[in-house]
């Protein structure tokens, strides 16, 4: 009875030794574009560290200006390199931790198979609506934007044009058949529910500027155990896997 007993404390104490002591959890504001494998990141970090994610998806734009508004995030995954960089200069970012995690991919999109033909498909007469996300808000929105101008068709297609908040509900848009085609991101047309079906067009990187996507701890977070780490996991070969799985390139 007393070997089992002590057994039993033996094991006690190794579970008690292997869940860290000084687990914390970070509040984390996500691009919209990012959500997917985000889903699948979250997960093997709170398995690898014992630290919690609470995380919000939104636009780019959006969080910028709820962070100078005072919102509680810790870090903020942006779809663009400009937001981290103003919150960096403008003291709510943690100097130097500001880090380039993924170099996100436009494509046109459409859930019919037969509907996508390339670029021609943006020139026929049969668009009825057009999916962006909001230029002003939205990087995706903004190389949406630059590819209509850039092939002469902003104006024409104007008229047609579906504006979503954030890439995430562009997409919605689209998947609910509200809308016949629009710009998203190749990480949310190559998630485990999408992967594979409808049309697409990859957008040539040429017709867009880069869409450089930046990490930065805030200063909310530079004392957040949770927050660092995650930075620091954001490096690891296993999260590298996962974002280039999704469609991303790293720099």
């Amino acid at each position: 009875m007393k070997q089992k007993f002590f057994a039993w404390c033996l094991f006690i104490i190794a579970l008690v030794a292997a869940t860290p002591t000084w687990a914390e959890q970070a509040l984390v504001a996500v691009a919209a574009n990012f959500i997917p494998p985000f889903r699948e990141i979250a997960i093997e970090f709170e398995h690898s560290t014992g630290h919690q994610l609470q995380v919000a998806g939104g636009s780019s734009g959006t969080f910028y200006s709820q962070i100078k508004n005072g919102a509680p995030f810790d870090i903020f995954f942006s779809a663009d390199a400009e937001r981290p960089q103003l919150l960096e200069n403008e003291g709510l970012g943690v100097k130097d931790t500001r880090v380039t995690y993924a170099i996100g991919r436009l494509v046109l999109w459409s859930p019919d198979a037969d509907f996508i033909k390339g670029e021609e498909t943006l020139r026929v007469n049969t668009i009825k609506r057009l999916a962006i996300a909001n230029p002003k808000t939205a990087p995706y929105g903004l190389a949406a934007t630059q590819t209509l101008q850039k092939l002469d068709l902003w104006e024409r297609l104007q008229p047609h044009i579906v504006m979503g908040e954030n890439i995430g509900q562009t997409m919605g848009f689209i998947e609910s058949g509200n809308v016949q085609l629009g710009f998203v991101a190749l990480s949310q047309v190559m998630n485990t529910k999408l992967k594979g079906q409808g049309s697409r067009w990859d957008v040539p990187t040429s017709l867009y500027e880069p869409i450089r996507q930046d990490v930065i701890l805030l200063t909310k977070g530079k004392e957040n155990h949770a927050a660092k780490a995650l930075i620091e996991f954001m490096r690891s070969p296993q999260t590298k896997k996962i974002i280039e799985r999704y469609g991303y390139e790293l720099k």
